[in-house]
């Protein structure tokens, strides 16, 4: 008996000792989490959820940056009724020039004001009095400077993405929209894509249960358009940043179906990377320089854990053979949605009401649903924004139609005094990947905390609500 108490007495501090062991090891885990800081939000101030304004019947607008998106935004705002094109800027008076003829011309408009040559130039624009909205689609490095100036000289603000590139940056998007209580909207069309908002208002609906992981990317072999970058300016920022350098295409669509910031958060993020090889191939083969330092590497990949316990992964790619995708996916407790390369749904059966949904008996999710019943879900899940635009969006077009949505909705919620569909801590989130994927992969791929960027009013919400 004695021998047998012996063993037992061994085995029990052997799997206490194990027991500690384990405990250990995840404290020593997380005490290997990179920690990120939140800066104490200045007293008075407080977060824009559903931040409204005064309605603007008439919504005047100034853009800045007429380059490869300006042109075709403002071909788009000249088509929304309520909507005044004040002032054009860009540094290349030709552009300035070409534009405004289009807006008079084409589309009978009065002529804007033109600004245009000195770089600074664009302060003169966010400081005229009868402006009511800066629509900024310049480089990257200029968005988020644009944007501050723009809300402190009483302007709403609408920037192309990515809007912000730093931490630094985001923080001062974030309070300078806090402070002046101005709108701050990062314009990704991505999110007003038909199957994309379709699957946002099944989301919501319970269609494919509880949401506990999403995926997005962006891959997109640019080689073909580097050049169309003044200056090259583009693949200059992939040369020296490394990490997931333009992730908003992917992340937007599905953190809004996932309800971050509105009753989740995002906690940590991993990041891990290849090594760079396309690019300075392509370098190498257009210019004949042999680079060495490029940052970038062909292919990013991001995972994201949230405070209730769901997972997003993040992908980017622009140099690899590689058909064009998004990787839209929201994976369910009772169903899936999906887009490229197959876009489609797999659901049970019981998570469908069947009224005009055929074969509704037949559903199996483990299996994507056949043709006919996804147009059937598609006309009977459409999101209520998209039905009474749908078909001007499609004539419009910009990238068939969402870009026009997007314009369009911005100016919807500005006349009548809502809340804008995505606030300032939706560009944050999806913003700060970039600089916080490059400090995961320069520190040996660690875990980096992601910041809450409401302070503390995550979960004041429940879910994505875009205004009537």
């Amino acid at each position: 008996m004695k021998a047998k108490s012996l063993v037992f007495l061994f085995i029990a501090c052997f799997l206490v000792g194990c027991a500690g062991k384990v405990d250990q090891t995840a404290d020593q885990q997380q005490s290997k989490v990179i920690k990120t800081q939140v800066p104490v939000r200045p007293e008075g101030q407080k977060d824009v959820l559903k931040l409204t304004a005064d309605p603007i019947p008439t919504v005047r607008v100034a853009f800045i940056g007429l380059g490869m998106r300006g042109p075709g935004a403002v071909n788009r705002m000249a088509q929304i009724d309520g909507v005044e094109i004040v002032a054009l800027c860009d540094l290349r008076q030709e552009r300035v020039e070409a534009v405004n003829k289009n807006l008079t011309e084409r589309f009978g408009k009065p002529k804007a004001k033109e600004f245009y040559g000195d770089a600074e130039v664009w302060r003169k624009v966010t400081a005229l009095p009868d402006v009511d909205l800066i629509y900024i689609a310049t480089d990257w490095l200029n968005h988020a400077r644009m944007g501050v100036q723009a809300m402190k000289d009483g302007k709403h603000v609408a920037i192309e993405v990515p809007s912000a590139l730093s931490m630094e940056d985001i923080w001062a998007l974030i309070n300078t929209s806090e402070q002046t209580r101005k709108h701050c909207m990062q314009l990704e069309n991505c999110v007003y894509d038909f199957f994309e908002l379709t699957s946002l208002n099944m989301a919501q609906q319970g269609v494919f249960g509880e949401i506990l992981h999403g995926e997005g990317a962006y891959i997109h072999g640019l080689q073909q358009f580097w050049k169309e970058y003044w200056n090259n300016w583009r693949m200059d920022f992939n040369r020296t940043h490394r990490g997931d350098v333009y992730p908003t295409h992917g992340f937007l669509p599905v953190s809004l179906a996932m309800n971050i910031h509105r009753g989740d958060k995002m906690n940590y993020l991993v990041s891990m990377d290849t090594k760079a090889v396309g690019n300075p191939a392509f370098i190498k083969e257009t210019t004949g320089e042999d680079v060495k330092d490029f940052r970038s590497g062909d292919h990013t990949m991001t995972m994201i854990r949230t405070e209730k316990g769901k997972t997003i992964m993040i992908q980017h790619d622009v140099t690899s053979p590689r058909p064009y995708s998004r990787m839209f996916q929201l994976s369910g407790t009772k169903g899936f949605a999906n887009k490229y390369p197959v876009q489609g749904f797999a659901l049970d059966a019981a998570a469908v009401n069947p009224e005009g949904v055929p074969n509704h008996e037949n559903l199996n999710a483990h299996r994507f649903v056949s043709e006919e019943t996804r147009k059937a879900l598609m006309e009977k899940y459409k999101h209520p924004i998209a039905k009474d635009i749908e078909e001007k969006a499609k004539q419009v077009g910009g990238h068939g139609g969402m870009d026009f949505i997007m314009d369009y909705r911005m100016i919807h919620c500005l006349q009548n005094g809502l809340p804008l569909d995505m606030d300032v801590y939706d560009l944050a989130e999806s913003c700060c990947l970039i600089p916080l994927t490059e400090i995961s992969l320069d520190n040996g791929f660690a875990p980096v905390e992601i910041p809450d960027f409401t302070r503390g009013a995550w979960n004041k919400l429940s879910g994505v609500e875009f205004a009537e």
